[in-house]
């Protein structure tokens, strides 16, 4: 299977470098102008920052994708940074996992959480933890590939029902990595459409 993408096209549809402001701005262009082994591990660290404190996109980590210089194709680009996006978000998660489990302990914690204006937790609740519920770890992986979503909501949802480290990070991982490949898909077909 060919993912044969006109770039740097699809980039603007994916998601625009800049627009990120204060502090966030210094990672957001690290990302965007990545090149080379060096961009892999910034690509990986970004990945590793969203899965549990950064409100940023995802998406991002496909902007360099024709001009990372690693010597191959495109699409040998894109492979390498979703498999680098995808283990960054995974160690991210099993961090978020780890601070999860650990939150379970501590009642004053979870207390505080709900109290705060976002309601996090009644929001996860209706609706992330009803699919972690109901599908598992298939659940965290399909909620993970939705492009465009919060990754830091779904993450922490399912830290607080799940217990196996190595599955947690598993289905981050194909999530994470699936996420990417569906919001490629997007974009070739709504180039196709243009």
């Amino acid at each position: 299977m060919s993912l044969a993408l006109p770039f740097p096209l699809p980039v603007a549809l994916l998601s625009e470098c800049g627009t990120a402001g204060g502090s966030f701005a210094i990672l957001e262009q690290a990302v965007c102008t990545a090149t080379g082994p060096t961009g892999l591990a910034i690509i990986a660290v970004y990945s590793f920052l969203i899965a549990f404190i950064l409100p940023l996109p995802s998406e991002l980590v496909l902007v360099p994708a024709g001009t990372l210089r690693l010597g191959l194709s495109t699409n040998g680009n894109l492979v390498a940074i979703i498999l680098f996006s995808a283990f960054g978000k995974a160690l991210g998660s099993l961090f978020a996992f780890h601070i999860g489990q650990e939150a379970k302990e501590y009642g004053p914690l979870v207390r505080r959480i709900k109290a705060s204006r976002f309601d996090i937790i009644e929001w996860s609740e209706k609706k992330t933890i009803q699919i972690a519920r109901q599908y598992g770890y298939v659940g965290l992986a399909l909620a993970l590939c939705v492009p465009f979503f919060p990754d830091t909501l779904s993450i922490y949802a399912f830290t607080v029902l799940e217990e196996d480290y190595l599955r947690f990070g598993g289905a981050t991982f194909v999530g994470s990595a699936g996420r990417l490949l569906v919001t490629l898909g997007l974009a070739g077909g709504t180039l196709a459409l243009l």
